[in-house]
């Protein structure tokens, strides 16, 4: 394991260091006899010179963790002083005869029993899997590991039939057979042969060897190619992978409807495992995924489980052309893929499921991660500059905000426009590795349109910031709308961005309401009066301060800015809470009128936790929340929440998953952004007063649709009923927020009657958050109901792990024990540590109690997996925002992590950049 000294800083990897490869690859045949401890790895590479690197650089091949058994060169196995090894690198010699070409053979011993890290080969419960990005391929052979090195794949796998007899790889089957036995007790022995029929980077190899049952379809394609699926998952899960294999060939049919791309292969296969760091890997034609994004049946998986494998299976086949197809230059360039892709992901979704809804979850995310990273120790570009440890760079900003990033460039093109770009991006880089520069200029060339300047988004880290102001003139009729934007806020301890000042291309989508509520027309001074004025239309802003008149425009309009959230930015725009109750209703773009809700509770909210923050450090935070902020709440905000249920109660909106969604209040993390300290007890109590506020105003109304949601038939996990089980779930919330017993008893009988996860974990939920013995029993009966599905138990813990009691951590302590938790688990990691996390007033506890136990347990997973020990610790990212008592606390938990001999590259970066 690479690791650091205690205080040392790794030295960073630079993106304006980066030189082309010295040496190319061109064929690879590979070579894996699985015996009972080890594993054989015979590699073959043909090698030639790279004519666009130094003629004079020396072969060098990257490894970690492996066993040299020998090294050859065209067929001569060199002696040992011909190459030097060390932990990471293997070079050949001058005198190693390496020539212009050569054909290089290496064999490696490794052991995937011992690899808990669960990355490059290692061993889960039904078998063995690979992980290989973005350096995990390194730890299978000595190779070239990089992604501008492609090469073309054959693969042949040995091992014993009845213990491993599925035996896969990328690309199509071309041969299989029986073989003698080699091992001691004579166990019969099979092999399986697979070909890749185009170049890749190493990062996409995939194998599986393991005892797997297979479901199989077929899909054939517009030119009329039939493709064979298969989707292989743990014994006795064959009834779970039914939803994963409709979505993929949903996601197929929608790819080549949507952007004319098909897939390009006779086999595509999905392999679920239960221990795997990530969600899903798209490895060409075996994707790797995480079980949690493969298994669902009704009574096991929640509308959130089947919307997340919709939307994860068609990520990763839609990576089959962005990421695969063509492929990023090198780590820097990750977003070139990821955000690409999570950008078709999101268009998929939205077509597959409801638009306005989709698009306000994934704001939602954007601000309770992404927006919070971008002001944070982990803060960077979309295109990174530097880095440490690559693994920590999969992150919100490289995702989600790089999703953002082509979203606004769609938003400037227009959907003809940016598809041309898509086609012409294609054109030129298929079968390449290339740079989020070409694919901008793709974009630019195809649409006209000029993306120079545009291309900054790439390069700046931080969140933008917008502050609008308008100005009406009743004697000319005219509105001036005036935009300026500003440099993102300075973070403590970052590195100042001397270009943040100039100047970036943001697209400002926006319509302007009238005082009824209705969109006015829109045309600015100088353009074609004859032509019809629409009433949403986007702006280029591109220098510091520009100015938009609009003509007839009889009185002061409410401005709607920023409409679908058309730049990821932060908006300073002053309205009165009437103009946000105007918007609230009335605004044709349902984003907006989702954010309008939004800004009011905030409002509220943040007001309130002021109040409480201010009071005297012995006062009982709970009562004066119920005596000194209570009375404060405006009835107007329970009218405006009244009318959106009313809307639904009467049938005027047939939406109820946009009302589950504008009723819901902003997240303490997100409220937390908008506090010069946070006191997290405080917005807790602000919060939760300000639901039961909610809940006593509304209750007739929530009773009334409470009962009116119920379920009436089968279970189906379509978009409409996933919504009004979302309505109807919010509607128990704010019920037992206002009467605790009244809702505790209906979510009691909702969990004992429920035939549907959705129902049944939506009612473990509140039951936990509130405690005593209807919890307990809930809690005891789910876990007897499931406690040989490891996914349902994932969501028990996560249950417990998120509760807002104040004995949550004393709870989690507890579970660490557990013969149902398992350290080594990814997933069993996240849904309880990871979930305590993001448990915003139990983790930011005063006593520092929640920063201890989770520096204890990063440094506990460390010395076992340090990608996950990485996530665990950017729960400390915000340590920085709280009250002084605090950050004292924090910052001696981050001390003592960064003070340990041996810390993970992983986790000291992250340690590291905390504390800056």
């Amino acid at each position: 394991m690479t690791t650091t000294a205690a205080g040392a800083q790794a030295r960073p990897i630079l993106l304006a260091d980066y030189t082309p490869p010295p040496f190319l690859v061109d064929q690879v045949a590979l070579d894996f006899d699985f015996q009972r401890d080890y594993v054989l790895v015979s590699a073959t590479l043909a090698l030639r010179r790279n004519p666009q690197a130094a003629a004079d650089a020396p072969l060098v091949l990257d490894g970690e963790d492996l066993e040299t058994l020998s090294v050859a060169v065209d067929g001569v196995e060199l002696a040992a002083a011909q190459y030097t090894l060390t932990a990471t690198t293997l070079t050949l010699a001058a005198d190693a005869a390496v020539g212009e070409t050569c054909t290089l053979r290496t064999q490696v011993r490794i052991r995937p029993d011992e690899n808990t890290r669960l990355s490059g080969l290692y061993r889960s419960a039904d078998g063995y899997f690979t992980q290989c990005e973005a350096q995990g391929f390194r730890r299978i052979s000595w190779f070239p590991d990089r992604p501008d090195v492609m090469a073309r794949f054959t693969v042949t796998l040995h091992a014993e039939r009845e213990r491993l007899p599925v035996l896969l790889a990328n690309g199509n089957p071309v041969g299989s057979g029986e073989e003698a036995p080699v091992t001691p007790g004579g166990r019969a022995r099979h092999w399986a042969r697979w070909e890749d029929p185009f170049p890749k980077p190493c990062y996409l190899f995939a194998i599986v060897a393991a005892k797997l049952d297979v479901l199989r379809d077929e899909f054939t394609t517009g030119s009329g190619r039939r493709v064979q699926l298969a989707i292989y998952v743990e014994p006795g899960k064959l009834d779970q992978c039914g939803h994963a294999m409709a979505a993929l060939k949903q996601a197929m049919r929608w790819d080549e409807q949507r952007f004319g791309l098909e897939c390009d292969l006779d086999h595509y296969m999905i392999v679920a495992v239960g221990d795997f760091n990530m969600g899903a890997m798209e490895n060409k034609g075996l994707n790797i995924f995480n079980t949690k994004y493969v298994l669902a049946r009704p009574d096991l998986a929640t509308d959130h489980d089947y919307e997340g494998i919709d939307r994860v299976v068609a990520h990763e086949y839609f990576h089959n052309w962005t990421g695969n197809r063509v492929t990023c230059r090198d780590w820097f360039q990750l977003s070139l893929k990821e955000g690409l892709t999570v950008f078709r992901d999101q268009e998929f979704g939205a077509d597959v499921h409801q638009r306005s809804v989709a698009r306000i979850r994934e704001v939602r995310t954007l601000r309770a991660a992404q927006f919070p990273e971008d002001a944070g120790p982990m803060r960077h570009p979309v295109r990174p500059s530097a880095y440490v440890e690559i693994n920590n760079f999969y992150t919100a900003t490289v995702y989600e905000k790089g999703a953002e990033v082509v979203r606004m460039i769609h938003t400037l093109l227009g959907e003809d426009a940016f598809r041309a770009g898509m086609d012409l991006y294609f054109a030129r880089h298929d079968g390449q590795a290339v740079t989020c520069e070409d694919f901008v200029s793709a974009m630019a060339d195809a649409s006209n349109v000029d993306l120079a300047q545009f291309m900054r988004w790439h390069e700046r880290a931080g969140t933008p910031r917008l502050v609008a102001r308008g100005q009406h003139d009743p004697a000319t009729q005219r509105y001036t709308l005036t935009l300026t934007q500003l440099p993102p806020a300075p973070v403590a301890g970052a590195k100042a961005d001397e270009d943040a000042v100039t100047p970036l291309h943001i697209p400002v989508t926006l319509g302007l309401l009238g005082a009824d509520g209705a969109d006015l027309p829109l045309r600015l001074v100088g353009e074609d009066a004859g032509a019809a004025a629409p009433t949403t239309r986007t702006l280029s802003l591109t220098a510091p301060t520009q100015e938009f008149i609009f003509e007839n425009i009889g009185a002061t309009p409410a401005p709607s800015l920023l409409r679908n959230f058309s730049a990821p930015v932060r908006l300073d725009l002053p309205a009165s809470d009437d103009e946000l109750a105007l918007r609230m209703a009335h605004d044709s773009d349902a984003f907006n009128r989702w954010e309008a809700g939004q800004q009011l509770a905030s409002r509220l909210i943040l007001g309130a936790a002021a109040r409480l923050a201010a009071t005297p450090d012995n006062a009982d935070t709970s009562a004066i929340a119920r005596e000194a902020v209570a009375k404060d709440w405006p009835a107007s905000f329970a009218a405006a929440a009244a009318r959106i249920l009313d809307a639904v109660i009467d049938g005027r909106s047939a939406d109820p998953a946009f009302a589950a969604e504008a009723l819901a209040l902003p997240s303490e993390a997100t409220l937390a952004e908008e506090m010069a300290v946070v006191d997290p007890d405080a917005l807790f109590a602000a919060r939760m007063d300000l639901r039961r506020f909610l809940g006593t105003q509304l209750s007739e109304r929530l009773h009334t649709l409470y009962a009116s949601l119920a379920p009436t038939g089968a279970y189906q996990p379509t978009s409409a009923d996933a919504g009004r089980r979302a309505l109807r779930h919010l509607c128990l919330d704010l019920i037992a927020a206002a009467d605790p017993a009244a809702g505790c008893a209906l979510a009691a009988r909702q969990f004992a009657a429920a035939d549907n996860m959705s129902d049944q974990y939506a009612a473990l939920v509140l039951l936990a958050h509130h405690g005593g013995a209807a919890a307990e029993q809930a809690l005891a009966d789910f876990h007897a109901r499931w406690r040989h599905e490891a996914l349902a138990l994932d969501k028990w813990l996560l249950a417990q792990a998120t509760s807002r009691r104040p004995d949550t951590l004393a709870v989690v302590r507890r579970l660490l024990a557990h013969d149902d938790f398992d350290l080594r688990n990814p997933n069993k990691v996240y849904a309880l540590l990871r979930g305590f996390g993001a448990n915003h007033v139990r983790f930011h506890a005063a006593d520092g109690a929640g920063y201890r136990f989770m520096a204890e347990q990063t440094l506990a997973l460390d010395a076992i997996n340090p990608q996950v020990a990485a996530r665990l610790a950017r729960c400390f990212d915000r340590w920085r925002r709280f009250d002084a008592a605090r950050q004292a606390q924090a910052r001696a938990a981050l001390a003592r992590l960064a003070a340990h001999a041996g810390l993970s590259r992983d986790v000291a970066e992250i340690v590291q950049r905390a504390l800056a």
